[in-house]
């Protein structure tokens, strides 16, 4: 029965104690009598020893001792011991005084039985403890990786705990570039020195691996020992970001390797929860173009706010498979419904909103690859993201929706590319659709109390979004090499996915202070070469300059050297957050909105010069001059690592 309730490992630590308890009075009276115990104490010590154990065991068994592993065993576990032992060790007394034997016991054995028994029973878990975790250093440390840990704070410490109980991983040393920690050791751990100084500890005690153990640590000490480890051909790692720790969502423990998101070190963002739960929490959400990288990510960050459902609406069927699959494992509580259309189809967007009756839409759907839009598929990209805009705001407008957001692109900014120019064109679709409901409005409060508030995000490229560089990039480093670049000063913004879709949420909320229409601009930070984006991942992987080449294949159609975040007639105002503004873009009118639809309407098929042509006339910014387009032979000589200060 007991076996059956407690399990065996239960019993074994059961009846370790309670022969330990037996074990620590005997050797009490040992001690007392210089191990020669007189006869009459043999004799008496039979009577009063079972009652001892029994009682001391049931405050062992009260107390909760055997809730825990020993192989977790920690201060905790020794202070219930240390209660255990001195409230049995006081019940034992008054027992024995009730009944008139405690005159019989000497005062020094009722000092040293609870002090051995202490011993004994913290010893005895300490000691499996370091077994399990081969403190002991047996054979199996010496399979393990070696490691050195950049950093000899907390969480450093907490990592070296951590480690202590793997099998994979032994901590040889620290290296902070705090003078004061250098020679001194932290939970057995010696702190060898100076950041700096990596290289020489690395040779000198043979070590594989690093782990940056600094959460909040500066992107240049990312990217500096990135390099140092590039170098002298060891592993670079880091733990969680502090955010992720202090929300509880991992551990130190979960190392990883160093990614391009933290090498460019971005500040977390701060959001307004409490102003994006009263926006999302218990209502349901479309998001278009959901099975694409920020549309996906979007939905990930709006499940945090538990809506009453998510309605992810993808033209592209596998995409839309792939996002389905991840989401039912993942997500299995959240109403979620999946469903393809084409944003251009009025009557499948009547449907799906009159099933659903969404009150925010997140505009994702777009096509947005540059080069792709430029040659042979002008016409689709100005349907899909000008005239698709139109149709699906004009049904959310029909059908109460509360915010509408337009995922917007840098590249809508004095636009020299058809996917740039039809991002702005869609924008001004909403400009102009906001400005006909603020006008409708204020002639018939009684009819729209509560007009649709249209918000536009603009931000640049995103991390490892589809269609980016950086997968490109590692399938070429996969391949062995060169990384193409079509520019040695071509500079673009980027940000991470996660990061991205957080801000278009938070801009989402602060749409609408100003009557609505507005167009956000993230915050991008500075512009990153791309000849040093590709840098890092060539070191990310392990390699050097000298294992894969970099060449240079002349830009492309549509793209520039550098995107922008404002026309040259914009400015910005602030708002409240810090890392987004709003852009005093040029204002359209109803009549300008109306006149654009009736031509779109009428539009089939347009070769890419007339979609150019048109779109001239209606993007005041863009302009179909061709940036000069510089071509550069694919055997040129390695590109050689750029200095970063």
């Amino acid at each position: 029965m007991f076996v059956s309730r407690f399990g065996i490992r239960t019993l074994i630590a059961f009846t370790h104690d309670l022969v330990a308890v037996a074990v620590a009075w005997w050797f009490a009276y040992l001690f007392r009598f210089n191990f020669e115990i007189p006869s009459t104490t043999l004799a008496f010590l039979p009577k009063v020893l079972p009652w001892i154990v029994l009682i001391q065991t049931s405050f062992f068994l009260w107390l909760g001792l055997y809730r825990g592993l020993w192989r977790y065993a920690s201060l905790p576990d020794l202070k219930r011991i240390f209660v255990a032992v001195v409230s049995g060790t006081a019940t034992v007394l008054l027992v024995l005084w009730l009944l008139d034997l405690l005159a019989n016991i000497p005062g020094s054995v009722i000092l040293l039985a609870p002090l051995l028994l202490l011993l004994i029973m913290g010893g005895s878990r300490l000691a499996y403890r370091a077994w399990k975790e081969h403190r002991l250093y047996g054979l199996e440390s010496y399979e393990a990786k070696l490691v050195l840990i950049i950093g000899a704070g907390n969480t450093a410490m907490n990592l070296v705990k951590d480690l202590a109980r793997s099998r994979d991983w032994h901590v040889v040393g620290m290296l902070d570039d705090d003078p004061r920690k250098w020679g001194t050791r932290l939970l057995g751990v010696r702190v060898l020195g100076g950041i700096n100084e990596l290289p020489q500890w690395v040779q000198k005690l043979n070590v594989g691996h690093v782990i940056i153990a600094i959460p909040s640590v500066p992107h240049r000490i990312h990217r500096h020992t990135l390099e140092m480890c590039s170098e002298i051909g060891v592993k670079a790692m880091t733990v969680p970001s502090y955010a992720d720790l202090i929300s509880g969502k991992t551990t130190v423990s979960k190392i990883r390797e160093i990614e391009l998101d933290d090498l460019l070190g971005r500040a977390p963002v701060v959001l307004d929860n409490d102003g994006l739960h009263s926006l999302l929490t218990g209502k349901v959400i479309l998001v278009t173009g959901a099975g694409g990288s920020i549309g996906s990510e979007l939905c990930r960050q709006l499940i945090i706010f538990n809506p009453d459902r998510i309605v992810l609406l993808e033209l592209n069927e596998l995409a839309l498979y792939n996002i389905q699959e991840e989401f039912s494992q993942r997500f299995p509580d959240i109403n979620m419904s999946f469903l393809i259309g084409d944003i251009k189809d009025h009557a499948r967007m009547t449907q799906i909103f009159t099933q659903f009756r969404p009150s925010v839409v997140f505009h994702a759907a777009a096509y947005k690859h540059v080069p792709l839009m430029e040659q042979e598929n002008a016409c689709q990209a100005l349907l899909n993201n000008v005239l698709g805009t139109y149709v699906l705001a004009q049904v959310a407008i029909n059908f109460g929706v509360e915010k509408f957001v337009l995922i917007s692109s840098d590249k809508a900014v004095n636009p020299i590319s058809i996917m740039g120019a039809s991002k702005r064109l869609a924008e001004m679709v909403c400009q102009a659709l906001q400005q006909s409901i603020l006008k409708h409005t204020r002639l018939d409060q009684a009819i729209r109390m509560q007009p649709t508030c249209f918000v536009m995000v603009r931000f640049g490229n995103v991390l490892g979004s589809t269609g980016s560089v950086i997968p490109k990039f590692r399938e070429q480093i996969a391949k062995g090499g060169p990384i193409t670049v079509t520019h040695p000063e071509m500079t673009r913004y980027f940000m991470s996915i996660t990061e991205a879709a957080q801000l278009v949420l938070q801009a989402g909320l602060m749409g609408g202070t100003k009557g609505g229409g507005e167009i956000f601009v993230l915050d991008m930070g500075n512009p990153v070469k791309i000849v040093e984006l590709a840098n890092d991942l060539i070191h990310l992987s392990g390699l050097g300059e000298d294992d894969i080449r970099i060449v240079f294949s002349g830009l492309r159609p549509g793209e520039k050297l550098h995107e922008e975040l404002l026309a040259t007639n914009e400015n910005t105002l602030p708002t409240p957050h810090e890392k987004l503004r709003i852009a005093q873009a040029c204002q359209v009118d109803e009549q300008w909105l109306s006149d654009l639809i009736a031509w779109l309407s009428k539009v089939t098929v347009l070769s890419d010069q007339e979609v150019r042509d048109q779109l001239a006339k209606w993007v005041p910014e863009y302009t179909t001059k061709e940036l000069e387009h510089i071509n550069i032979p694919f055997n040129l000589e390695p590109v050689r690592k750029v200095q970063v200060n």
